[in-house]
């Protein structure tokens, strides 16, 4: 028999053919009405050619297509029925070109055009006609290929009751209802159209814009963009059901008639006439209309639509099921990123839906509520783009403010080495200085690039990269989760944080760097509220996870009701029309795991673990690279306090040298301050030679006895002259020191303890104080130092001299004390320092440098960490 479109082709031809018969045995039968035998011989002709179009009608719609859709049809497979290549043609109607004979009538729909009925489904007839015609489609076609659009703009979605269960399955869209809706309807089947024609799309869904009824409002614009729809529709394989169309006028030109589109009318008394625009499925030879009169195929119950859809909707919802690694490459590092980034991150019903940072969507927004997968997301996100590009096309700069582990997975840990190649900076429970850090390092890095394009001669990175494809600049993805910790309150930290962050989402775009700001809310950041327009205004993209409908348009909750596993994702800005839904799927353990070390393995053997900044851990200074490269080979010894709150970490500490008043203090009652001592005299008897420098060590809490235990034990070790002395013992060093200076360092352990001896007059009238302060200023020249811990920062102020003194000790530790006692100390009342644990603040007081620092603690003393002596 051939194809089915050659077998209906020569149907329509035979139809033809019966309808040209049918007029002129009309004609025959109305001129020889006495003719008995005439009328008997055309009526018997009718007969025979009714019965071959009946036959061939019956086979050629099989299955879902034609047969009548009532109980018997239930529990037929959905999305088995074997169709051809061609068009679809579906049954719309019966035709009864005499009395006691019927043949059913196809209209081509998939694959070759549109359906419009003039009456709309407030009809009963005609709505059951329009359900029958979108069920026939949907379940003839196979499982995941059609999509459909609905719109119901006169009965609030009641049409589509009986198609619930597809909604819910997220394989049709929920019904639009109103102006807004519809039009969002027509830029979803545009934006269609667009990506195949541009080749962004090359296997397109189906997707049906059912249109039930017209919604209120709707105008000669809708009317001119559903015209431009029906034509370049069919190649798009976008297709139109439109119910009450053409819409009846008052006044005025009647709307556009549209191409490829099968019609059917009206002519009263429950008959239809069916009309076609020029194409090859003409079915009259003045293309008027079906010469005989039919009746709308009865359609559909809605008892019968949603037991077939609840079949259907179980089996979608088993089929869309997706797994981490199906959605990775088959080949990773396979794409360039000169033009920006592509990641397919999860399903817009049936088919694979990508995520685009780009020129034209250069930064994203993330929210959802508490357990809604924002992590889960993410996770998806970011191995798919690191498997689809190479570290040498994409770095991550990954920031974390919670309590969470959400970036562990791109670091080596101790129960697995490995990590993602790709990560440049990752921060676990972050310091909002440290993702402050984070940003000046990447404003500096947009710097760079801004000057190569300029040498270049170009605005852009994709044009840079177009003119040197081997230009060593890679797309960068910054990644900041709970993002609002970064901005939170209104001080000078946060005033510099969105100086940083607004530069970078105006400028970054050119330069290749892609923000992501995820958060539970947007709401509530006071040092964003001024720059929130200037700022969001940048993140075209927006992706809303249940709970995250604040990221979008006032008004649009499109995300508040969505099961956990799919989002809203947006790209206009959250915009209601540009609202897609889209599932994702789950980044378990094993996936990951396995993932991590395939791109681990293909890594070049240049390629550095990243910097990791976890704001719980403690660091020991024995772990320490530079400490372990210290020697006395030296220019300027420095005395190694903790490491700083920044990119990569570094090692911080003081240089002591002979300038007066590098004399280092620890001030706080935590006994951290012990350890920082520890680490402080330490290091530097790693940059002298045996019996070049002599220690005296004083300890006066019982807090510190283990701690100067073990520091004696160090020194001696070493080989160093080492000597622990009393209260008594420290005052003769000091007056000793004072007026004989020799290389010392004086190691003070609560050296607040000992002040009120210190400040007793000896027989000479000295006090030990007058002495300290005589080694102060005048002890650095002759390579004398004290290290000392006070618990307290009034005592230490009375004991250097008070404000006179401030300049005696320029290097400060600061460890648990309250910010206003320490800028009264200082003379200094912008400052700001919020004491917390694990932390200090080291000053120089010489340079005018302040670091938040993570101080050297020894072993074990995790429980003890800034609590009070």
């Amino acid at each position: 028999m051939g194809s089915i479109a050659q077998f209906l082709g020569r149907a329509a031809y035979l139809h033809r053919q019966a309808a040209s018969l049918l007029l002129d045995a009309q004609a025959t039968v109305q001129g020889l009405e006495t003719d008995q035998f005439a009328g008997a011989a055309a009526d018997h002709e009718l007969r025979q050619l009714t019965a071959r179009l009946r036959h061939l009608a019956r086979t050629g719609l099989e299955g879902w297509r034609g047969q009548p859709l009532d109980g018997s049809i239930v529990d037929r497979p959905v999305g088995h029925d074997v169709v051809p290549d061609g068009p679809l043609f579906v049954k719309v109607g019966e035709a009864q070109p005499i009395a006691d004979r019927t043949f059913w009538v196809a209209a081509p729909f998939v694959g070759a055009g549109h359906l419009a009925i003039d009456t709309d489904a407030r009809d009963r007839r005609v709505a059951a006609w329009f359900r029958g015609i979108l069920l026939r489609t949907f379940a003839a076609l196979p499982e995941g290929v059609v999509r459909v659009l609905p719109v119901d703009g006169a009965m609030l979605g009641a049409t589509f009751a009986a198609f619930r269960p597809l909604v819910d399955a997220e394989v049709w869209a929920p019904a639009a209802t109103n102006l807004s809706g519809w039009r969002a309807t027509l830029e979803e089947a545009e934006q269609q159209i667009t990506a195949v024609q541009s080749g962004d799309l090359t296997e397109p869904p189906v997707l049906v814009l059912a249109v039930a009824a017209l919604p209120t409002g709707h105008s000669r614009e809708d009317w001119a963009r559903l015209a431009a729809i029906a034509h370049a529709g069919p190649s798009a394989r976008v297709h139109l059901l439109l119910a009450g169309w053409p819409p009846s006028l008052l006044h005025g030109d009647g709307p556009p008639r549209l191409d490829y589109t099968t019609f059917l009318s009206s002519a009263g008394d429950g008959w239809w006439r069916m009309s076609e625009p020029p194409g090859p499925y003409r079915l009259s030879p003045d293309n008027t209309g079906l010469p005989a009169l039919m009746r709308l195929d009865a359609g559909a119950s809605e008892d019968v639509v949603a037991a077939v859809c609840r079949r259907a909707a179980t089996t979608a919802a088993a089929s869309r099921r997706t797994d981490f690694g199906s959605l990775m490459p088959e080949q990773i590092w396979q794409e360039s990123s000169a033009t920006g980034l592509r990641a397919v991150v999860g399903r817009g019903g049936r088919i694979p839906y990508e995520i685009v940072l780009d020129d034209a969507t250069p930064h994203m927004l993330l929210a959802g509520r508490s357990g809604a997968g924002k992590t889960n997301l993410l996770l998806v996100l970011l191995y798919a783009l690191a498997s689809r590009y190479s570290p040498d096309e994409l770095g991550l700069y990954l920031l974390d403010f919670k309590e969470g582990v959400s970036f562990v997975e791109f670091t080596p840990t101790g129960n697995d080495p490995s990590w993602v190649p790709h990560a440049r900076t990752v921060g676990i429970e972050s310091d909002c200085e440290y993702g402050l850090a984070v940003l000046r390092a990447l404003t500096r890095e947009m710097n760079r690039r801004a000057g190569a394009l300029k040498a270049a001669g170009v605005t852009k990175l994709a044009a840079l990269r177009a003119g040197n494809p081997d230009a060593a600049m890679p797309r960068l993805v910054v990644v900041i989760d709970e993002f609002q910790v970064q901005f939170a309150g209104n001080d000078s930290l946060a005033r510099d944080a969105v100086a940083a962050l607004e530069e970078l989402a105006r400028k970054g775009r050119s330069y290749g760097i892609h923000l992501i700001l995820a958060s539970q809310t947007i709401a509530g950041i006071d040092a964003l509220y001024a720059k929130k327009d200037s700022i969001f205004g940048q993140f075209p993209l927006r992706i809303a996870l249940p709970g995250g409908s604040g990221i979008l348009d006032a008004g649009n909750t499109a995300a508040d009701g969505l099961p956990v596993g799919s989002a809203i994702v947006n790209t206009a800005g959250g915009v209601a029309e540009a609202n897609r839904v889209v599932r994702f799927p789950e980044a378990d353990a094993a996936s990951l795991t396995t993932h991590r070390h395939t791109l681990w393995r293909a890594r070049s053997p240049l390629n550095e673990p990243p910097a990791v900044f976890a704001g719980y851990a403690e660091y020991q200074i024995g772990d320490d690279p530079l400490y372990q490269a210290l020697t006395p080979q030296v220019r300027r010894r420095q005395a190694l306090v903790g490491r700083a709150v920044d990119v990569g970490l570094p090692t911080v500490g003081f240089a002591l040298d002979a300038v007066p008043g590098r004399h280092l203090a620890v001030l706080g009652t935590s006994t951290v301050g012990a350890d920082v001592l520890h680490a402080a005299a330490a290091s530097l008897a790693r940059q002298h030679e045996p019996g070049t420098v002599r220690f005296v060590i004083a300890g006066f809490a019982a807090v510190a006895d283990e701690v100067v235990d073990d520091l004696v034990a160090v020194l001696t070790g070493a080989g160093h002259d080492c000597a622990e002395v009393d209260a008594a013992g420290l005052r003769a060093s000091l007056a000793e020191l004072a007026a004989v200076p020799q290389p010392t360092y004086l190691v003070t352990f609560a050296a607040d303890v000992v002040v009120p001896l210190l400040n007793e007059r000896g027989p000479d009238r000295r006090t030990g104080l007058d002495d300290l302060r005589t080694v102060l200023r005048q002890g650095p020249g002759y390579g004398v130092h004290l290290l000392s811990w006070w618990r307290g920062a009034r005592r230490f102020s009375d004991a250097i001299g008070g404000s006179a003194g401030r300049e005696d000790v320029a290097c400060l530790v600061a460890l648990n004390v309250p910010g206003s006692e320490l800028a009264s100390l200082l003379g200094d009342h912008t400052l700001t320092w919020q004491m917390r644990p694990n932390r200090a603040l080291l000053l120089d007081r010489h340079d005018q440098r302040q670091r938040l620092v993570v101080p050297f603690v020894r072993p074990g003393r995790h429980d003890e960490i800034n609590e009070p002596a």
